[in-house]
């Protein structure tokens, strides 16, 4: 009989991003549940995996009489299903999981960190996180920070203890070397998007404060003044009623002919085969993906000094590291990075380093190798 371990997270968006492909792996040797709140892409999970699913509601915001409730019916369901092991992912997840398995007397119970909030937080708010981080250690058996970074925050600020074990290199998703190639395909959409003889700064994510695109687009506009045959690609939602951007920097995206903001896109490779240099000036990240499928793509990059953006690129090797919210160190970068030679010296390590680390197998395998050891 195999033993049974329930994979949760607070939306099933994340289940489908950060186990896809990865439960269907398992069941070859584990009974598999992935628990989420009720949401379209449940289904979507289920329906390609081949695992059971139980759709529990859990609200990523801070709500005591949702929290409670959620609590009780994930308590319910372990009580119920009996497994082995729970394995949470994202914060909320973390924090009703850990507690309802540790009340359900679940034996194996881990939580991976893909991020830490309170380290840029303050006040209040600092102290809350804080402490149900804490208490998502406290009920967990095992513990995996994604990086060394988030690590040593947990370690260094006393939210645990406990060992911490980074999985191979961190990442807990690693990279299909197979897409993330400049592929005819690719190659073909990137042609239409592509402008030659300007250097194409690009940027993967959230159009928010504290993913540093205030910083970015006014060091940007600085360096096109002083040289026009430059281009900023801002590929990602705006999202303005959660951490919007300084109106001055909304009316230069909107007003300037050398900054796109593009939106989501489905597919970001043919933004990144495009472009010559990929931009990640976010305050805060727990193991950047997008920095990962940069690199991938072959592209030289420029991050901030913070967890897991330092551990993908070594400054000077793969692209440059500068420290975060600093107008001015970005553009003295992007200035930099206008040196044809230099960004192609970068640019050969860049897939190489990215190959080495975190090509999806050796990813998984990591993981899997790890769950042998603690269900033995």
């Amino acid at each position: 009989m195999k033993d049974k371990i329930i994979c949760a997270t607070t939306v099933p968006l994340s289940l489908d991003i950060f186990w896809n492909g990865m439960l269907k792996e398992l069941s070859k040797k584990y009974e598999v549940v992935a628990v989420s709140s009720p949401e379209r892409e449940l289904d979507i999970v289920r329906e390609r995996e081949g695992v059971r699913t139980i759709a529990v509601s859990m609200s990523r915001h801070i709500s005591l009489f949702n929290d409670c409730k959620s609590l009780w019916n994930l308590f319910r369901v372990f009580r119920k299903e009996k497994p082995r092991m729970v394995h949470s992912m994202t914060p909320k997840a973390g924090l009703l999981c850990m507690i309802a398995a540790w009340l359900a007397r679940v034996p194996v119970r881990v939580h991976t960190f893909t991020g830490l909030v309170f380290p840029t937080a303050t006040g209040f708010t600092k102290s809350v996180l804080m402490t149900t981080d804490w208490l998502t250690c406290a009920c967990a058996t095992h513990i995996i920070p994604e990086g060394e970074g988030v690590k040593n925050d947990l370690l260094n600020n006393g939210i645990t203890k406990k060992p911490l074990k980074v999985l191979g290199y961190g990442n807990v998703r690693g990279i299909d070397l197979v897409r993330y190639d400049r592929t005819k395909e690719v190659e073909e959409s990137a042609a239409k998007i592509r402008k030659d003889g300007v250097v194409t700064f690009v940027a993967v994510g959230r159009l928010v404060g504290d993913k540093g695109i205030n910083e970015m687009v006014m060091a940007f506009d600085r360096l096109n003044k002083e040289n026009p045959l430059t281009r900023l690609i801002l590929v990602g939602p705006e999202e303005r009623e959660l951490d919007p951007l300084k109106q001055e920097v909304l009316d230069l995206i909107s007003k300037s002919p050398a900054i796109e903001a593009v939106g989501m896109q489905s597919d970001v490779r043919p933004w990144f085969a495009a472009s010559d240099v990929a931009i990640l000036a976010s305050y805060r990240e727990g193991f950047p993906n997008v920095v990962i499928e940069a690199g991938a793509m072959g592209l030289p990059q420029i991050v901030t000094d913070i967890n897991g953006a330092r551990e993908i690129i070594e400054d000077g090797k793969n692209g440059i590291v500068i420290p975060s919210k600093n107008t001015d160190a970005l553009y003295e970068a992007m200035k930099k990075m206008m040196n044809v030679e230099y960004r192609n010296f970068l640019a050969k390590e860049s897939r190489e380093m990215i190959a080495c680390r975190y090509e999806q197998s050796f990813v998984r395998n990591c993981l899997y190798d790890f769950y042998d050891s603690i269900m033995n």
